[in-house]
């Protein structure tokens, strides 16, 4: 498959969802009965997937009813001992590889994109115990403790008071109303995250700037970024989250109705963001900022 074909096939995908007021990142480990929460994982480098590659697997494994978020290519299974059972489909991924281009005195370093077929561990015979389960990062039964610590841990200035959640880049600082005023703990939790998204983006950390690439869209793709990244963080913590801006799905449908590529600029940035607030409290993985070039 064409990378502009996978571009266009993911953004339809997400599109058809939001026209229906879901979106595939929301409590992506519902879809199904014997699922767990988390990040997808391959299961045979222990990498965590990134950007674009997490709703795509997500979605997939929501579908199919999958009970892990573990998956591997068919060379992978083979060099395992196992194999990809008779007539089943992978996954479509995308990864990118930096190559510099030009002569010498004008070179600059650009992501060529390449597609991979990916496998859930549930299509896989062979695998020996261990090899198909990823490990979660948090005990299901502490996870509303370990997101607040994980929150306090970035020394984000989070202010409460008020009823309204938001990021407030001139004083640098994090406005949540009080947790009382939420109706659940993982409301709460989901909305800080949502709003540690956007901080993380600030001028003295990431410096995100989206102006260039959506120009006057960038505050529609801003906030696709922070809800993005508060899915990947509730995944990884075992929180459950749940859409926060319901009100801007106009704005996103817009969005990637326009560029088919939106998507994915914004599960990039996303990954990123993630990855930057996961420093503050973890040591550095070997997935942790890497630009993925292997599945």
């Amino acid at each position: 498959m064409k990378t502009a074909e996978l571009y266009r096939r993911v953004t339809d995908a997400i599109v058809r969802e939001l026209e229906h007021g879901t979106a595939p990142w929301i409590k992506p480990w519902k879809g199904g009965a014997a699922a767990a929460p988390g990040m997808p994982v391959n299961a045979a480098t222990g990498h965590r997937y990134q950007g674009i590659n997490v709703p795509i697997l997500w979605g997939e494994a929501a579908a199919m009813g999958y009970p892990a978020h573990a998956w591997m290519t068919c060379k992978q299974a083979l060099d395992k001992g196992a194999a990809v059972r008779k007539g089943e489909r992978g996954t479509h991924v995308v990864f990118a590889k930096r190559v510099t281009v030009g002569e010498a005195d004008d070179e600059k370093t650009v992501a060529m994109l390449r597609v991979y077929v990916v496998f859930n561990v549930a299509q896989i015979d062979g695998l020996k115990d261990g090899e198909a389960l990823p490990s979660l990062p948090v005990e299901l039964g502490g996870c509303h403790e370990a997101a607040q610590r994980f929150i306090d841990a970035t020394g984000a200035d989070i202010r409460h008071g008020g009823d309204c959640a938001m990021f407030v880049p001139s004083r640098d600082f994090i406005a949540l109303p009080p947790p009382i005023s939420f109706t659940t703990s993982e409301s709460y939790l989901a909305t800080a995250l949502h709003e540690l998204g956007h901080w993380s983006g600030g001028e003295s950390r990431l410096a995100r700037d989206l102006a260039n690439r959506f120009g006057t869209r960038a505050y529609a793709a801003e906030e696709l970024v922070a809800e993005l990244t508060s899915a990947f963080l509730c995944a990884h913590l075992g929180v459950t989250g749940e859409l926060r801006h319901a009100g801007y799905i106009s704005d996103w449908l817009a969005l990637l109705r326009d560029d088919s590529r939106a998507i994915f600029t914004a599960a990039s940035k996303a990954s990123q963001a993630a990855d930057y607030l996961r420093s503050f409290s973890e040591e550095p993985s070997a997935s942790s900022g890497r630009t993925e070039s292997e599945p």
